[in-house]
């Protein structure tokens, strides 16, 4: 039995509800990610004994599921988007959203699916878009294929972002930092591809290297579906 399908215990005292434990592990999580989130964290943010959270939790795996779920109500679109591009478009943009407002997010992307009602809600809309397909297996190889990609990018933002942190230094400070050793290494005449890419490429900020990575991707799935079957 999952713990969706699994009903909440009846205490005499006041219960805590899976909304309230939910909240107060997310809230956990914003703050110090999901190492600083335990059973016995989030009882003592909800003023309770450990052991009562086991009458609604069995292990801290299903709290993530729990948390990734309430989070995936934030990415589900309000309305059912146009085409499968502008879906899929949506979906990962909405996706990036969610992970910069809960970091931990990314650290939970790319796993196996997720089952509560709001992940299987994310799931239909998506599917949804592609109802004049019938090749099921290409409708998935497409959504695997635009879900990769995201999910790489924005794991690559989160720690990137967490980088930052962690040392202090900004990305502008990272560069001058260690720019005298990447010059240094340039000038050997070993790297002619890196000193070009250093010398003639123009820098992007991330929101737009995410979407312009995905529109490519789009449009490789876009010629990838328009090409008769073989």
């Amino acid at each position: 039995m999952t713990v969706w399908d699994r009903p909440e215990p009846q205490f005499r005292a006041a219960p805590l509800g899976r909304e309230r434990i939910i909240a107060a592990a997310i809230a956990l999580a914003d703050e110090g990610g999901l190492e600083a989130v335990s059973l016995r964290k989030v009882a003592a943010q909800l003023d309770a004994r450990p052991m009562r959270l086991y009458g609604y939790i069995s292990t801290k795996e299903e709290l993530f599921d729990l948390m990734v779920d309430e989070v995936q109500a934030e990415i589900l679109p309000e309305e059912q988007p146009g085409d499968w591009r502008e879906v899929l478009h949506v979906l990962a943009h909405r996706t990036r959203q969610a992970a910069l407002r809960h970091e931990w997010l990314a650290d939970l992307l790319g796993g196996r699916p997720t089952l509560g009602p709001n992940g299987l809600a994310v799931t239909e809309a998506t599917l949804a878009a592609f109802d004049s397909l019938d090749d099921l297996e290409t409708v998935r190889r497409a959504v695997e294929t635009v879900s990769a990609y995201f999910t790489g990018a924005i794991r690559r933002e989160i720690a990137n972002l967490r980088a930052e942190r962690a040392t202090g230094l900004s990305k502008r400070d990272w560069q001058r930092a260690y720019g005298p050793h990447v010059m240094r290494m340039l000038a050997t005449g070993r790297f002619p591809a890196l000193a070009k890419a250093v010398r003639d490429g123009t820098e992007v900020d991330a929101e737009a290297s995410f979407a312009t990575g995905l529109d490519w991707v789009l449009d490789a799935v876009a010629a990838k579906l328009a090409r008769p079957p073989a």
